[in-house]
């Protein structure tokens, strides 16, 4: 059993993560197209095409990761190493530089480019590190339970504080107030990667004779079928939570007409979605993981297509349904990382390679893609639509902002409900496999 200060220790690398994550999901879009001033269809097509350098570096990174080994174990020392870097690319990918239309996109993409390597190079051994602090499938859902609620405080923190601090340090100057904003909450992200390095154990390793070479773990990972289910619905979710994230604030301030009420609709999101965190672990002691996770999927595609029907008036509902929304939808997100950790024994057994960095990583590429179709899809919807910053919109764009918001997002939960149906790693399977691995 892990103490629950290591759990707290763990859960705060989280917290780092998502202040980084979380601010990129709800304002990197409206800071490229209302701050920067790039175009939503260019800031789309960027968000993509940065993805195709995910591809050569997350297995890269998991690769070496897994060839790691230092005092201080092989995952952990990366919290160490780089949250310094990290924090300071954070500031620069949120900076507004003084130069022309051109210029400010090439800056953009050097510095979004640089932000998401550096997110790889720290998330995916921090990832990886939640595999590694226990064998216990039940504790490793708990292990993730306190990871996602400590992940989504960071996330509160970002919807509640972000615009206020914008306004605060920028005092009319949006530019400026992003910048100081995001190098306050990087200080802060920075001090919490510490923490989490010096609070917590790694328990599980390879086996010590095990000698594999990069291309033999991209095959010992092809091998494993339900990594590759977990690689198609990670993409799906993401794709789908990130349109709908990335749009929330045109949602409230131009469909709603509500702009004041942005910062109370983000910070109820979250309030909820730390509520469902929390409450994951006692549904998994009590529902097969596996049932539970479709379920809750489904449930969370329902609440987007009921929310198509929510007219500009009728705000309160707007709110109640984003907030259920999250509740459930991040309910199953500590299900789905403890499956990743569980994919590793399934693999190990398989094959007989135990590759912890290289599945963590692969399945993270998978997320990231997710997230850059989403955040594309997002930028794309809003020019296909019509948007314009600083414009009246027209009916025909609110709408667009409105479909693209609901109905665009459940697509992406029913996909992975129906992709789900097919993993097969219950506990009682992951006991069984572990016990053969003991042997």
């Amino acid at each position: 059993m892990l103490t629950i200060r290591e759990k707290v220790a763990y859960g705060l690398g989280d917290t780092a993560s998502n202040i980084i994550f979380q601010t990129v999901m709800m304002f990197l879009l409206v800071f490229y197209t209302d701050v920067v001033g790039i175009s939503p269809a260019v800031a789309g097509t960027l968000f993509l095409a940065v993805r195709i350098l995910d591809a050569i570096t997350d297995p890269v990174m998991g690769a070496v990761t897994d060839r790691t080994h230092t005092r201080w174990g092989q995952f952990r020392p990366y919290l160490l190493w780089l949250a310094v870097p990290f924090a300071i690319i954070s500031v620069l990918a949120f900076t507004t530089p003084d130069l022309s239309a051109t210029g400010k996109i090439v800056f953009v993409s050097v510095t979004y480019g640089l932000l998401m390597l550096a997110y790889t190079a720290i998330n995916i051994p921090y990832s990886a590190l939640g595999g590694v602090l226990t064998a216990d499938p039940k504790e490793r859902v708990s292990v993730q339970s306190y990871r996602f609620v400590f992940g989504m405080l960071g996330g509160l923190i970002v919807a509640g504080l972000t615009l206020p601090m914008v306004e605060w340090f920028g005092e009319g100057d949006a530019a400026k107030g992003y910048q100081m904003s995001m190098l306050t909450m990087s200080v802060f992200g920075c001090i919490l990667f510490l923490l989490c390095f010096a609070g917590t154990k790694e328990r599980v390793s390879a086996p010590v004779n095990q000698k594999t070479g990069f291309f033999d773990d991209l095959a010992a990972l092809w091998k494993n079928d339900q990594w590759r289910i977990l690689c198609i619905a990670g993409l799906f979710l993401l794709t789908g939570q990130v349109l709908r994230a990335s749009l929330a604030i045109y949602y409230v301030r131009d469909y709603l007409g509500e702009p004041d009420l942005v910062t109370w609709f983000l910070t109820v999101g979250m309030v909820f979605s730390i509520l469902g965190c929390a409450l994951s672990q006692k549904l998994a002691k009590h529902v097969c993981k596996i049932k539970a996770y479709i379920a809750l999927q489904s449930i969370a595609a329902l609440i987007c297509i009921v929310s198509y029907f929510v007219a500009p008036q009728q705000v309160v509902l707007a709110f109640v349904l984003f907030a259920l929304w999250n509740f459930f939808l991040q309910m199953a997100t500590p299900l789905l990382w403890a499956k990743m950790a569980d994919t590793i024994d399934y693999g190990h057994w398989k094959t007989g390679v135990r590759i912890t960095g290289m599945v963590y990583s692969a399945v993270v590429f998978f997320i990231k893609l997710g997230v850059a179709i989403g955040g594309a899809l997002a930028g794309w919807s809003l020019a296909f639509y019509g948007y314009q910053a600083d414009t009246a919109l027209t009916q025909e764009t609110q709408h667009g902002i409105l479909i693209s918001f609901t109905v665009y997002p459940a697509i992406g939960s029913i996909l992975v409900a129906w992709v789900m149906r097919k993993y097969n790693l219950t506990n009682e399977r992951i006991a069984d496999i572990n016990k053969e691995l003991a042997r």
